[in-house]
């Protein structure tokens, strides 16, 4: 990958980790309020050392590790440098259908979820209508993830597993979150008795929980470690930068998670169909993420701007 391919990579990942974590930095923001100024400082430290290091830099290390393995790679190292030598580069062009197609499904289920399921503002007319005919997205995800893995079957039962691997952390992640969600109104009541240590943890649990979708979907852009842990990295640094100053700016701009979706909607699409082996270009995944975001966060500066409001 050249030089410019790769600080592209680097720009989308860093968008797509920002965005898509605004959900998080409004969660974390909320949490922190109710701690002291020594355990916001720890978690500006020792916490982003933790969401940096090991959620956006080792665990797509172990994922990649794990798929490449799946199919008797050679080492971790090499797997660490993404293909270079003969081995782990085979290795690593059988996994990366299954990985491919595991972390597709999940980015589309995701899409779903919040277009049937999630409240919302609407930014396109079409959102009011599937947001009406909710119950449906089981039926969908259901038929489609039926419809991957019978045609994954023919090409590689391995692969038809991943999707299904795939599938399955989304509705583990999703379980997740929902438990979260219920547990924060105790955290946020000032009369509970709820130590700053226990406020930190969940806070921790939160961010490694929202970044399975960044580290996932990074691979849409690429699978080089090291292009992965510096673009999500950073942007995990700008979210927690965001979580202490900005987060109340960052609201205003209504639209932002229907972009941050409808790219995790381009990417995971994108995915799959690398998974069965369509060529696509390096660069669609970046311009997809632009294009995406661009498009919403100028929806909602002109929103603002009707609205009376600066946008800052």
């Amino acid at each position: 990958m050249d030089l410019f391919s790769s600080i592209l990579v680097i720009f989308g990942l860093l968008v797509f980790e920002v965005v898509n974590s605004v959900d998080n930095a409004i969660i974390n923001a909320d949490v922190l309020g109710t701690v002291s100024p020594r355990a916001r400082k720890w978690f500006m430290t020792w916490g982003l050392f933790f969401g940096v290091f090991v959620m956006r830099g080792l665990l797509p290390l172990v994922i990649l590790w794990v798929a490449v393995n799946s199919v008797h790679a050679t080492t971790l190292w090499g797997t660490f440098f993404a293909g270079e030598g003969g081995s782990t580069a085979e290795a690593l062009e059988i996994a990366a259908p299954i990985l491919l197609s595991g972390s597709g499904i999940f980015l589309i289920f995701i899409f779903l979820h919040w277009l049937f399921l999630e409240e919302k503002h609407f930014g396109l007319p079409h959102e009011k209508f599937f947001f009406s005919q909710g119950v449906w997205f089981y039926a969908i995800s259901s038929v489609m993830l039926s419809v991957i893995v019978w045609f994954a079957i023919k090409i590689n039962p391995v692969m038809a597993f991943g999707t299904t691997i795939g599938a399955t952390v989304f509705f583990i992640s999703h379980g997740f979150k929902q438990q979260a969600e219920l547990h924060e109104k105790k955290l946020l009541d000032k009369k509970g008795n709820v130590s700053d240590i226990s406020k930190l943890i969940y806070l921790e649990f939160i961010d490694a929980t929202f970044s399975t979708d960044g580290v996932l979907g990074a691979f849409a852009f690429t699978f080089s470690i090291p292009l992965i842990l510096i673009g999500n990295g950073v942007g995990a640094i700008v979210v927690r930068y965001l979580t202490i100053h900005n987060v109340e700016r960052v609201k205003r701009y209504i639209f932002i998670k229907n972009g941050a979706m409808y790219s995790i909607f381009f990417l995971g699409s994108i995915m799959v169909m690398e998974a069965f082996g369509t060529e696509l270009p390096a660069w669609l995944a970046p311009l997809t993420t632009f294009g995406s975001i661009g498009w919403f966060y100028l929806k909602s500066k002109r929103y603002l701007e009707f609205a009376g409001v600066k946008a800052g």
